[in-house]
């Protein structure tokens, strides 16, 4: 099956019958029409619908090189700069689409298993490594477009650095038994976003510093047996978009994963039992460049969605004259600009792989993952002090139905904008600021390729020096 349709999708989620929960009850019935997931859903199944627009075909789609039938242009191996400026596209008509708020839209997994699939050749000939099993599974996923979750995160326990897990049963997930059928994993693992409302899920675990069946790698169906999606709270407060404009549309939902004696088919492991590969795979591969890539884009669209909240809060109000309130806005004009260049730098300087894949230049893609999670925290803070009291006069969709409509027509209206309109427009700001999916997106975007602290020290660590050092010590050297 190539490209599949909004329909497929959704068809294919309520046939899956994972085994997820939220507040304590196991969801049933057709998870398409539950209240935490129907919306996410709907937005998503959207996504993939414009892969049959024809006006977007090609900018969506590319020719299954073993079918010629059109698949996802998110699985795509770039061989050249223009193939990274098609996958960009892509991404970026995916994002407009959600404007940016759906950080796992289904071109971020299928980015991820694309470079790690373009660089399986790592694994040959290492203990317990199964790089045809990778390609095999990156074969699939194109030909029958599967969505994916994927989780890489163990429970926080205790973040010491020299923690050791010696509890009797396991809490973060682990290899228990291997038989001739496959690997048996039990614990848990955080933070699946749209966990159970994908067909697969991705894990990809670490060994750390001793453990070997801490290590491993693989692809399940979402509803293998044994398998638990345990969902936090959901976000969404209703199905009124007047009210709820984000969550009721892009709320994506985390959740723990737990692994309660869940067999692992041998054709679906990647690597088990083996330390060095299973502390070094992520980074050994494509996946930095490629998914910074993929998230970048996006977070460009996400940006400009800001911009025009932004500036339309100004128009709403008049407040433009002000040059405290210009300086506000030129913050969010001034990330847009730069998020946008650093992405273009990145494949302007794109270089082939010693596989032959094109690889958007990794250092220019991590400075913009050292700026992005600073820049949105601060849009947040902007948006709240352009709003204002405005952001608590907010009446429901349902007040405008009511008695008191005329008041509200009255005490609500702006400079630009009728009562009704204005609302709308600060419900929509409320939200994207002070709500709880508000709070949760700049948590989500803090922590999008881990702890801050972390990318810089990476940064740093990685970023070529010497040049520069060097010149400084010819000026010192000089007479």
């Amino acid at each position: 099956m190539p490209a599949i349709s909004g329909s497929e999708y959704i068809d294919r989620m309520n046939r899956l019958q994972t085994n997820i929960w939220v507040d304590g009850q196991r969801v049933a019935g057709k998870i398409s029409e539950h209240p935490a997931f129907k919306g996410v859903i709907k937005t998503q199944a959207s996504l993939y619908d414009l892969q049959h627009d024809a006006s977007l075909k090609e900018k969506m789609t590319y020719p299954s090189p073993l079918t010629g039938k059109p698949v996802g242009m998110s699985y795509l191996q770039p061989k050249t700069k223009e193939d990274l400026v098609k996958r960009r596209a892509m991404t970026q008509e995916w994002a407009r689409k959600n404007n940016g708020m759906m950080g796992r839209s289904p071109d971020y997994m299928n980015t991820v298993l694309m470079a790690i699939a373009s660089s399986a050749d790592i694994l040959k000939g290492k203990e317990n490594c199964f790089p045809e099993h990778l390609v095999s599974f990156y074969e699939y996923a194109r030909e029958n477009d599967i969505s994916m979750t994927h989780t890489f995160v163990n429970p926080q326990v205790n973040r010491a650095q020299f923690y050791f897990e010696e509890t009797e049963e396991p809490i973060a997930a682990k290899v228990i038994e291997k038989n001739e059928k496959g690997i048996v994993i039990k614990g848990a693992r955080l933070l699946a976003t749209q966990g159970g409302i994908t067909d697969e899920i991705v894990v990809i675990s670490a060994g750390g510093a001793q453990d070997k069946a801490n290590g491993f790698a693989f692809s399940i169906p979402s509803n293998s047996k044994g398998l638990k999606f345990i969902a936090r709270e959901s976000f969404v407060r209703g199905d009124s978009s007047f009210n709820y404009p984000l969550s009721s549309r892009y709320e994506e939902m985390d959740a723990i994963v737990v692994f309660d004696n869940v067999l692992v088919p041998w054709d679906r492991v990647f690597f088990y039992d083996n330390i060095e590969v299973s502390n070094r795979f992520l980074f050994s591969t494509g996946f930095l460049p490629f998914a910074l890539h993929q998230a970048v884009s996006r977070q460009i669209v996400k940006t400009e969605f800001i911009l025009g909240v932004v500036q339309s809060i100004i128009e709403s109000i008049n407040i433009s004259e002000y040059q405290h309130v210009q300086e506000k806005a030129s913050e969010v004009i001034i990330a847009l600009e730069t998020m946008k260049a650093l992405v273009i730098k990145s494949e302007a300087e794109a270089e082939l792989d010693q596989w032959g894949f094109m690889r958007p230049d990794q250092t220019t893609l991590q400075v913009a993952s050292n700026v992005f999670p600073k820049v949105y925290a601060r849009f947040g803070e902007i948006i709240q002090q352009l709003g204002a009291s405005g952001l608590m006069s907010i009446p429901t969709e349902q007040s405008f139905q009511s008695p008191i409509r005329k008041d509200l027509d009255q005490y609500l209206q702006s400079k630009s904008d009728d009562a009704e309109t204005r609302v709308k427009l600060f419900r929509l700001a409320w939200e994207l600021s002070m709500s709880a999916f508000g709070t949760r997106e700049i948590q989500y975007e803090r922590y999008f390729f881990g702890d801050p602290i972390q990318l810089a020290s990476k940064l740093y660590r990685s970023y070529d020096k010497d040049p520069f050092v060097k010149r400084v010590a010819s000026l010192l050297e000089t007479p």
